[in-house]
């Protein structure tokens, strides 16, 4: 559905552990999320389906997903730069790129490198446009499920969101369902991704105006004790993941800073991501726009947790993370974590 989705859910690939993220499921020719839609679950995943001792398959996923992406960020760098020259070309401007390029040698001349020009430009953006990647807007829905209600929750809500998030007309992204096993018990997760807030107005018209709503909506709201939604947008030096099969637990780590601090946490932890991605798996970053404000989600995904624990371990050991911890923590008023296993109709799991 949406552009910057450089990889999409396969739908042959079965939603489990052993799904493995293939070279064509991050193919150009899959530029847009797609969902599947899976047969109903009528147990809820837990913690203890998760198969110990399979670091090493999950590092083999890891590495083949982050290589396509990095092909196919390096491909589309490449088209971008050959459609730039052909416009200069029929324009009659000298390329930028070309050695004899006056135009190129002034423009470094006065302008400096484009990352100095990128710093230029964010002096004259808002605070919001500044931190985020404006195109899009994120919701985050805490759904907290009477206990002995689980396995009818995940029933229902197992029909209804892939059905949802297939629906062009609705123009919304999944980004993923989690269960909370660690932490607030039996609350499920959601993250949904839409075009601005724009889209989400027209996702919620769309979704709410449809035939079987009330139905889904009465039945939801006798399984559930509590909801809570935001909406965040995401940090600009963190993409959130597009639809990846790797396996094993995810960690949603939620920060309440102090006001006013946000940008000064966006600066340290722009550095701290590059130091943590060496030893650890990112899924996403926002912060909240409307609703908890002044709360950040950080969402990490691991093959079990013991590899949690020794790459939180290995992180005081790369340069750049201690200085992020030091200038980080004192911008926070509380935080907490939440270790979750992925719903089956996930895109990412």
């Amino acid at each position: 559905m949406f552009s910057r989705r450089v990889a999409a859910r396969v739908a042959s690939l079965p939603a489990n552990n052993s799904a493995v993220v293939t070279p064509a499921s991050t193919s150009a020719a899959a530029l847009s999320r797609t969902l599947s839609t899976t047969a109903s679950q009528r147990k809820a995943p837990s913690l203890s389906d998760i198969a110990p001792d399979q670091a090493h398959t999950f590092a083999e996923k890891q590495k083949q997903f982050r290589d396509n992406l990095a092909e196919l960020h390096r491909k589309k760098k490449e088209q971008e730069r050959e459609a730039g020259r052909q416009k200069d070309a029929a324009s009659g401007l000298p390329s930028e790129s070309s050695p004899n390029s006056t135009v190129g040698r002034l423009s470094s001349l006065i302008y400096g490198t484009e990352e100095g020009r990128e710093m230029d430009r964010e002096i004259e953006r808002s605070f919001s446009q500044t931190l985020a990647r404006g195109k899009y807007v994120h919701s985050i829905v805490f759904h907290e499920v009477y206990p002995d209600k689980v396995d009818e929750y995940v029933e229902l809500v197992s029909k209804w969101y892939p059905r949802m998030a297939g629906m062009p007309e609705n123009k919304v992204n999944l980004v993923g369902s989690w269960r909370t096993e660690v932490g607030d018990n039996d609350t499920f997760v959601h993250i949904w991704e839409y075009q601005r807030y724009t889209g989400y107005h027209a996702s919620l018209h769309s979704i709410q105006s449809h035939p079987d709503f009330p139905a889904f909506d009465k039945k939801l709201k006798t399984l559930i004790r509590n909801k809570r939604t935001s909406l965040m947008q995401e940090f600009r030096f963190w993409p959130t993941s597009p639809p990846r099969q790797l396996g094993g637990v995810f960690e949603l780590r939620s920060y309440r800073l102090n006001p006013g601090t946000l940008l000064e946490w966006e600066t340290h932890w722009q550095k701290g991501l590059a130091a943590r991605r060496e030893v650890m798996e990112g899924v996403g970053a926002w912060f909240v726009q409307v609703g908890e404000l002044n709360t950040v989600h950080h969402l990490w995904q691991f093959a079990d947790l013991e590899e949690r624990r020794n790459g939180r371990e290995q992180s005081w050991g790369v340069s750049g993370w201690a200085d992020t911890v030091h200038k980080t923590v004192p911008l926070i008023q509380t935080m907490e974590s939440r270790i979750m296993v992925p719903m089956p109709w996930s895109p990412v799991s």
